[in-house]
């Protein structure tokens, strides 16, 4: 029904949700660990309103129920104010059962949009941002060229909470290598003490792609974390921690020890569990490399 331009990603907790494509690939597509949108069908593209539309119409003729939206693809956030609230009006119009629409959100997205004008888009529907800061470490981000920094991202986190969004918010673990694994786990964990965002998550840095272009980001110096390393330096991040109610998962397919609770009620549960994974490995389960993925 809908004509996608693949690959299409979302986040997991969007599995049954309608995906829009509003824009195709990621605007600023820049960040050397990220090989999401680098094919030639992903250049950066906005959707006409028109055939947006014309899908909608479509979505709303076949008589599938409509709760959630997600609307992709890596930015759909870098849009104007305008054009979101158009298309969100249009969302209302055609499906009136959606109970949430949902984004990526690059911070930079919202540089030039007031809190008054994402409480409007929150009004209409749009109630949770996923914003992949990666790392709270500004020498991290520089050498992985995400573009942001710790005060770009607690910027935009702030602005989305008093508009009365949610945000959901994704650390990168390894992002540093051997050598900034602690700066960067401690300033995350400092980034999101000063967020508080309703949910966490964490990623092991992958690289389906070979590492040679994230590599040259470190002068050639980064060296990636083991297995062992890599409970660590979630030790480090989990024990810098100091959140409210937010809900935490570690469970991608990329990491090798499955962590679930709400800190800070279940950080001690989820260090013990880190630690047990360190000094005892054997009594804890692991997933093996074939169970892992992107």
């Amino acid at each position: 029904m809908l004509n996608y331009i693949e690959p299409v990603f979302r986040p997991p907790s969007e599995a049954r949700s309608l995906i829009l494509q509003v824009t195709n690939g990621c605007s600023w597509n820049q960040c050397t660990f990220c090989e999401m949108y680098t094919a030639s069908q992903k250049k950066f593209s906005v959707k006409p309103t028109e055939q947006f539309i014309k899908e909608l119409q479509q979505i709303a003729g076949s008589g599938i129920p409509v709760r959630r939206v997600f609307l992709a693809d890596g930015d759909a956030m870098t849009l104007s104010f305008r054009r979101l609230k158009e298309l969100l009006l249009a969302i209302r119009q055609y499906l009136p059962d959606v109970q949430r629409v949902s984004s990526y959100c690059l911070p930079r997205n919202l540089k030039n949009k007031t809190v008054e004008e994402l409480a409007e888009l929150e009004q209409l529907g749009l109630t949770l941002m996923y914003v992949g800061c990666e790392s709270g470490d500004d020498l991290v981000l520089e050498k992985v060229s995400k573009g942001e920094s710790y005060q770009s991202s607690l910027s935009a986190l702030t602005k989305i909470k008093l508009a009365g969004m949610r945000s959901s918010v994704m650390i990168l673990n390894g992002l540093g290598g051997q050598r900034y694994s602690e700066q960067h786990a401690v300033n995350s964990a400092l980034l999101m003490n000063e967020a508080q965002p309703e949910y966490l998550s964490t990623l092991v840095v992958s690289f389906p792609a070979g590492v040679e272009r994230f590599q040259a980001g470190f002068g050639g110096d980064f060296e990636p974390l083991q297995q062992m390393d890599l409970f660590r330096e979630m030790e480090i991040l989990l024990q810098s921690l100091r959140l409210d109610k937010t809900v935490f998962r570690s469970d991608h397919a990329s990491n090798y020890l499955v962590l679930k609770g709400t800190l800070s009620r279940d950080k001690e549960r989820l260090l013990d569990q880190v630690q047990t994974a360190i000094h005892n490995p054997d009594r804890i389960h692991l997933r093996q490399e074939w169970q892992r993925g992107l």
